[in-house]
């Protein structure tokens, strides 16, 4: 089992890291306090319980001292435990405008009744062991939601990053049935040449080589998927950028079965030229 603890700042940009843990696989608990580690991983291992990647996130809210964190890790060690550790951190003066921005209050601020910049300070005190191991160590400080998320992509998820962390859904439909709610995109290919009126393709789909070869086989189709392609060449990275974890391609025809199956599967393979990692559904193939 792979373990991963996260821990920094409040502010620094735990929660998002955490989201983006989630979305590349890995089982996600918030807020432990340091003398649960040996519990939660012993939880983590048991029977059904087995876990593959586990990333625990530990912070002031449930760790009150330094010493408590100490002997949290100590106890892992002895036990013969392997773990990472990810820290993130951020300057006081960005941590500060970023909970003014906010309006909240920080944690033991709120506990202490002490200022939120000597807060900060104890905070500091109090997480040092977990700084001082730290395998990982992100300063946020310049860094947008979305590349705080594509940092954490890059460093946990190797083959393909940020890029493989966004859900990538192509979808074929039949504009007759409606239009996916859950489409961003819908691409439609309605101004193609229809195998649905050659009696021999007719009762046949996209998944059959003879209607692939028939819609491709015109010129027309063969440029719709090229600038299609080009299109979605230049937007993908955009939105894996602005850190969307899931994006759903709609793909439409008249009756959902022909030429939308052929583009979205064209698509489909053209995405994973490009790093991606697809799943395809053909919602109306079997109506």
């Amino acid at each position: 089992m792979d373990l991963l603890i996260v821990s920094g700042l409040s502010g620094a940009g735990k929660s998002v890291a955490m989201n983006a843990l989630e979305d590349i696989g890995f089982f996600c608990i918030d807020n432990i306090p340091a003398g649960l580690l040996p519990s939660i991983m012993a939880f983590s291992k048991a029977g059904d319980n087995q876990l593959k990647r586990v990333a625990l996130s530990m912070d002031v809210r449930g760790c009150r001292s330094k010493e408590e964190i100490e002997q949290g890790l100590e106890q892992l060690d002895q036990q013969g435990i392997s773990y990472e550790i990810l820290f993130l951190d951020a300057p006081d003066d960005v941590l500060m405008r970023r909970y003014s921005e906010t309006r909240r209050r920080h944690p033991i601020s709120i506990a202490e009744g002490i200022s939120t910049r000597e807060a900060f300070a104890k905070e500091r005190q109090i997480l040092q062991p977990l700084k001082e191991r730290a395998n990982y160590t992100i300063n946020t400080a310049l860094l947008s939601t979305a590349q705080n998320k594509e940092r954490v992509c890059d460093l946990f998820l190797k083959n393909g990053g940020a890029k493989s962390a966004m859900r990538l859904n192509i979808l074929s439909f039949g504009f007759k049935f409606g239009i996916p709610p859950e489409a961003d995109l819908v691409l439609d290919v309605r101004c193609l040449p229809n195998p649905f009126y050659v009696p021999e393709l007719k009762h046949k789909t996209g998944l059959d080589q003879e209607v692939v070869d028939f819609v491709m086989g015109h010129p027309e189709a063969q440029e719709l998927l090229r600038r299609y392609e080009n299109f979605l060449d230049y937007a993908l990275p955009l939105y894996v950028k602005e850190g969307k974890s899931q994006l759903t391609i709609a793909v439409g025809c008249t009756g959902g079965k022909h030429r939308s199956i052929t583009f979205a599967r064209k698509i489909a393979e053209f995405c994973e030229e490009k790093g991606y990692q697809p799943s395809i559904q053909h919602r109306d193939s079997a109506r």
